[in-house]
């Protein structure tokens, strides 16, 4: 059977054809065929700016992460000190046990001291880093505002919108303006 010829109707292969030709020619669809090209731009436009906008994000957190894996290196550093601290602690307690107090014994002693007030000053340090961060987050927080404490010379910083994603850096010398004439540019460039 599929070796038989099929026939084909010439008469209704003509009328398809003059009814293809009329739908084409009609122009709502081809403008119904524009809309959805337009349309089809629009979105793909709209992705690209999604995914840079992402892409960027992207790249802040892993400059983030860097920040933090260069803590915790700091923080693994200070542990690494608190050991070798109870280290020489118990070597003291040992000599104390073993012989009466000498001039090493008494070295040791002013040592491990020493080495204590420095650990007290290391967490105390430590801790007003800490409680500085969650201040500088807190006030990020509520006025948007993240300030470069590189440059103590001039007040500048970064002004951050995440409802637009936009990030707007100001610069100001105190040396050529007021306090309040900084502090209103600062407000003015907030509420822009």
């Amino acid at each position: 059977m599929g070796d038989m010829p099929r026939k084909i109707d010439v008469e209704k292969l003509i009328s398809y054809s003059n009814d293809l030709v009329e739908v084409l020619k009609d122009k709502k669809d081809l403008n119904g065929l524009t809309q959805c090209l337009d349309h089809s731009k629009s979105l793909h436009s709209s992705c690209e700016a999604d995914f840079n906008s992402v892409l960027n994000s992207i790249q802040d957190y892993e400059k983030k992460i860097e920040v933090c894996k260069q803590k915790t290196e700091r923080a693994k550093s200070q542990v690494a000190a608190e050991a070798e601290v109870g280290h020489l602690q118990n070597e003291l307690e040992e000599e104390l046990e073993k012989e009466p107090i000498s001039n090493e014994i008494k070295d040791l002693e002013h040592q491990r001291i020493a080495i204590e007030e420095q650990k007290r000053a290391c967490k105390k340090s430590a801790q007003g880093e800490l409680r500085a961060q969650m201040k500088l987050s807190m006030y990020a927080s509520v006025t948007n505002i993240i300030p470069n404490l590189d440059d103590q010379s001039k007040i500048s910083g970064y002004i951050v919108d995440r409802d637009k994603n936009v990030i707007k850096k100001f610069k100001y010398d105190p040396a050529k303006q007021t306090t309040h004439d900084t502090c209103d540019n600062i407000w003015k460039t907030i509420n822009l």
